[in-house]
């Protein structure tokens, strides 16, 4: 019998995945067979990163470029086209935080966080799928968030944009489903990364993370990887615009 999940013969583009939930979904598609592409800002953690990728027995190049620039993704696509590598699977994960009042929030720092989050989903998900389309299949899956669905006080443009990536994902589905492409996302809950220390250093923001989850804890970074597989494998194929949440039900309680 075929194993639906297994993603051997494809290759996967994981922005953001030197670190943190990219790094845990890259080592997941790689230890399902996939072929990775890892992205990063700085040309020595990217290096860094695919070379231990291939030292723990994972197939790995880095692919260094900005993903809010749409000169940099274009030629960060031309150089893999040039290459003969095709990208089979696509993770839109690349994405900052601000916490700040919008009373005092400036413009720069609204467009910097909508331009990772959001922008750049967009950009990488146009070039793959233009590629994708003529292939006649093809796996996109973005990162979403809690705010994807509900809003927290103090980072309206990470709600902002993590809502828009749910409906950019919709477009995605409504436009290139029809070409083999299916466009799913993910809404991780609070997870245990560098991205959060403020927070799980925080006692009572801890206390309230714990006390409001079902589950009663944080979660993992590598408890993502089911989720990122399925969606980047065959058993999704009739699956599409869909945002599944990974939060230990805390979307799900009052």
């Amino acid at each position: 019998m075929t194993n639906l999940f297994d993603l051997t013969g494809r290759t996967a583009l994981v922005t953001g995945s030197t670190r943190g939930l990219g790094r845990a979904i890259a080592e997941g598609l790689g230890g399902a067979g996939a072929t990775l592409v890892v992205n990063g800002r700085g040309d020595a953690a990217t290096e860094a990163a695919a070379a231990e990728l291939r030292d723990a027995g994972y197939d790995a190049r880095a692919a260094c470029f900005d993903v809010t620039s749409e000169t940099a993704v274009m030629d960060a696509f031309a150089t893999l086209d040039a290459d003969g590598i095709d990208i089979d699977i696509l993770v839109n994960n690349a994405g900052i935080q601000h916490r700040q009042p919008m009373v005092e929030l400036s413009l720069a720092d609204w467009q910097r966080v909508i331009d990772t989050n959001l922008t750049s989903a967009f950009l990488l998900g146009r070039e793959a799928a233009k590629r994708m389309i003529p292939r006649g299949r093809g796996k996109i899956v973005n990162i979403g968030s809690l705010t994807s669905e509900l809003a927290r006080a103090t980072v309206a443009p990470y709600t902002v944009a993590k809502g828009g990536i749910r409906l950019l994902t919709k477009s995605m589905a409504a436009e290139w489903t029809a070409h083999g492409i299916q466009a799913n996302a993910i809404g991780p809950g609070y997870m245990l990364t560098e991205m959060n220390e403020a927070l799980t250093s925080n006692p009572d923001f801890d206390a309230w993370v714990k006390g409001r989850t079902p589950a009663g804890r944080w979660g993992r970074p590598d408890e993502l990887v089911g989720t990122a597989i399925y969606l980047a494998s065959a058993a999704s194929d009739y699956v599409s615009g869909q945002l599944i949440f990974v939060d230990g039900g805390m979307i799900s309680v009052l």
